[in-house]
C-alpha cells in the first residue's frame, strides 16, 4: 500500500467515525426532543385569584362601571363564564374548595375561623408529584405552611394594604411597599429567577385587593375622581318577604364605617366610629411619604364631609360612592400586575402552551340590596367571575353559559395536566365544555354558609340553583325558605315560595335540592355537627 492509498484508507476511517458519532448525536438529540415534546405537552398553569372581585366590576362583562383592559384579554383570547359560582361565599372556605375540589362540608374549612388541614390532597400536591414546579403568592387566608408548592411566598391572614407582612417558606418578613404591586413582583421573579425552566409550572398567583378595606395605591387616588356612581335599582331595597336579608349587618348606609371603611381619619378626632383604632394602625404602617401623599388627597374630603354633613338619603348615596371610588381604584392595581404577567408570557414563548385563569374567591354587592360584602346566595355574591385562556385548546370569545363552580378547577387542572381525577373529588373537569368537545354539563348546583353567629349577621343556609329557579332555606334561628324565578326577578326582590301559582316548581326545586344533597353527601346532622364546631371554635377564640 504506497502513501496516497494509506492516507486515502485512514480518511475514509475518520469520516465513518464521524459519520457514526453524528448518528449518535442525532439520535440522542432526537430522544432529547422527544423529551422536550412530552414534557411541553404538559400545559403550564397560572392561576390568578383575586379577593371579592365582583364580576360586575370587570370590564369584558359588559356592566361599564370600570375598565380592566389586562383582564379583559383573558377573556378576548380565551373564556368568558357568565355562569361561575361558588360554593360557599366566603374567603378561605373559597379557596380550600379550589384546592381540593371538595365541598366544605367534606374538606372541613366551613369558615373562616376553622382550621384548614393541610395533610388532605389538594391538586397543587398532585401537579407536584408529576413533575410540576409549583408555586403559591400571594393571599391564601390558611394558617399553617402551604403543601403541594416548591415555593410560598403568602400574606399571613387578611394582609395589609401598605407595607405588608409575607412568609416566604415559613419565615416571616416585611417588605416595604404596595401589597398588589408587591405580590406581582413576586410572582414575576419566581417565573424569571426561581423556578427551572425545563419543567412543566403552576403558579397560583393570589391578590388581597379588592377586599375590604379597599386601600387605593398612591398612582390611582384621583381615578374616577369626576365620576358620581348611580346607585343600583335596589339599593334602597326593603327586604320585603325576605327576613333573613333584612336582619344581616352589612348595610352601606347602616354598617359602613366612616373610618375603616371609607378613610374618614380626621386629625381632629371628631369622627368617632367602631373601628376607627383598627383603621389607624392600617394607616400607621405607611412610611411617611406614604402618610404625605395620602393625607394630600384624603384630608380635603374630610374636612369637606365634615362640612356638609350629609345626612338620610344623602349619606347613603355619599357613601355609595366613596365606596365605589376606591374599591374601582384597588381593582386597577390589580388590572396591571395580570398585564404584566400576561406580557411576561408572551414575551418569552410561554403563551401558547400556558393555561391562565382569572377568578375571585367570590362575588361582592356594589351596593345591590344597599350592601357590601358577600355571604349570601343572591346572585352578586354566590356568581364569581370565572375567565380562561389556553391558545391550544380554547378559542377566542368562546362563551360559556353552563353552571360552573370553583368545585371543577381542581378536576379541570387535573385533566389538562393528564393526571387521573380522584373518585372522592366532588367537582367535574369543565375542559370538553370549554374546547367544545362536548356540551353534556350539569343542571344544578348546590351552595352552603356557614359562619352565624358571626360578623355580619348573615343566617345559616343552603339552597340550589338551577338555571331558571332558586331555592335557599335559612335555618339555626330562622327556619325561612326563598324561591326565585330568575327570568323574571333577576335581582331576586320576591320570595315566590308561597306562590300558589309555583307550586310545582316549588316541589321540582325540593327534589332538585335533595338530590343535591344525596349527591355530595350533605345533611341536617352533618349540619348539625358543623354547628358544634363553629361555636366551640368561637369559644376559644375569646
Amino acid at each position: 500500500m504506497n502513501k496516497t492509498q494509506y492516507l486515502n484508507k485512514v480518511m475514509v476511517k475518520k469520516k465513518l467515525i464521524s459519520l457514526g458519532f453524528l448518528m449518535i448525536v442525532v439520535f440522542l438529540n432526537g430522544c432529547k426532543s422527544k423529551e422536550e415534546a412530552k414534557k411541553s405537552s404538559k400545559p403550564n398553569i397560572v392561576f390568578i385569584m383575586t379577593d371579592d372581585h365582583a364580576f360586575q366590576a370587570i370590564s369584558a362583562y359588559g356592566h361599564g362601571l370600570n375598565n380592566t383592559p389586562n383582564i379583559d384579554r383573558i377573556a378576548h383570547e380565551g373564556a368568558i363564564f357568565n355562569k361561575g359560582y361558588v360554593t360557599n361565599s366566603i374567603c378561605a372556605p373559597s379557596r380550600a374548595v379550589m384546592l381540593t375540589g371538595k365541598h366544605s362540608f367534606v374538606n372541613g374549612k366551613i369558615d373562616n375561623i376553622s382550621a384548614f388541614n393541610w395533610d388532605q390532597d389538594n391538586f397543587a400536591k398532585s401537579l407536584q408529584k408529576s413533575g410540576y414546579q409549583t408555586a403559591l403568592v400571594g393571599k391564601i387566608h390558611m394558617d399553617g405552611l402551604p403543601q403541594g408548592f416548591d415555593y410560598s411566598c403568602v400574606l399571613p391572614g387578611q394582609g395589609e394594604y401598605y407595607s405588608p407582612d409575607f412568609i416566604e417558606n415559613g419565615e416571616k418578613k416585611n417588605i416595604p411597599g404596595y401589597v398588589t404591586s408587591i405580590t406581582t413582583d413576586i410572582a414575576l421573579n419566581w417565573l424569571k429567577n426561581k423556578r427551572e425552566k425545563d419543567k412543566p409550572f403552576l403558579l397560583l398567583y393570589h391578590q388581597k385587593a379588592p377586599h375590604r378595606t379597599w386601600m387605593p395605591e398612591e398612582k390611582y387616588f384621583t381615578l374616577f375622581e369626576d365620576k358620581t356612581f348611580a346607585p343600583p335599582a335596589n339599593f334602597f331595597d326593603d327586604y320585603e318577604g325576605r327576613p333573613a336579608a333584612a336582619t344581616q349587618e352589612m348595610s352601606i348606609f347602616k354598617d359602613m364605617d366612616l373610618v375603616y371603611d371609607l378613610k374618614m381619619l380626621d386629625k381632629e378626632g371628631d369622627i368617632k366610629t367602631k373601628y376607627r383604632e383598627m383603621f389607624q394602625r392600617k394607616y400607621d404602617r405607611m412610611t411617611n411619604e406614604q402618610k404625605a401623599a395620602w393625607d394630600a388627597y384624603y384630608d380635603p374630603i374630610i374636612a369637606d364631609f365634615k362640612a356638609k354633613n350629609p345626612q338620610g338619603k344623602d349619606l347613603a348615596l355619599w357613601k355609595y360612592n366613596r365606596y365605589m371610588h376606591d374599591y374601582f381604584r384597588t381593582v386597577q392595581s390589580v388590572d396591571d400586575g395580570v398585564g404584566q404577567v400576561l406580557d411576561y408570557l408572551k414575551e418569552n414563548g410561554l403563551e401558547e402552551n400556558t393555561i391562565v385563569v382569572y377568578t375571585s374567591d367570590q362575588g361582592f354587592y356594589l351596593g345591590e340590596h344597599g350592601w357590601f360584602d358577600k355571604r349570601f346566595m343572591y346572585e352578586e355574591s354566590f356568581r364569581t367571575p370565572i375567565l380562561v385562556k389556553y391558545p391550544k385548546e380554547i378559542k377566542p370569545r368562546t362563551v360559556i353559559d353552563e353552571l360552573v363552580q370553583n368545585l371543577d378547577f381542581a378536576p379541570t387542572l387535573l385533566d389538562y395536566a393528564g393526571i387521573e381525577i380522584p373518585k372522592d373529588v366532588q367537582g367535574e373537569s369543565f375542559r370538553k365544555l370549554v374546547n367544545g368537545t362536548s356540551s353534556e354539563w350539569r343542571d344544578a348546583i348546590y351552595y352552603t354558609f356557614y359562619e352565624f353567629p358571626g360578623e355580619h349577621k348573615v343566617k345559616r343556609h343552603y339552597g340550589v340553583r338551577t338555571d331558571r329557579y332558586k331555592l335557599i332555606h335559612f335555618y339555626y334561628d330562622i327556619d325561612q325558605w326563598e324561591l326565585y324565578d330568575l327570568e323574571k326577578d333577576p335581582s331576586e326582590m320576591k320570595n315566590v315560595y308561597n306562590d300558589p301559582s309555583y307550586a310545582d316548581v316549588k316541589t321540582n326545586m325540593h327534589q332538585q335540592l335533595e338530590n343535591m344533597r344525596t349527591k355530595y353527601g350533605d345533611s341536617d346532622a352533618l349540619n348539625q355537627t358543623h354547628l358544634s364546631r363553629v361555636l366551640k371554635g368561637k369559644a376559644n377564640n375569646h
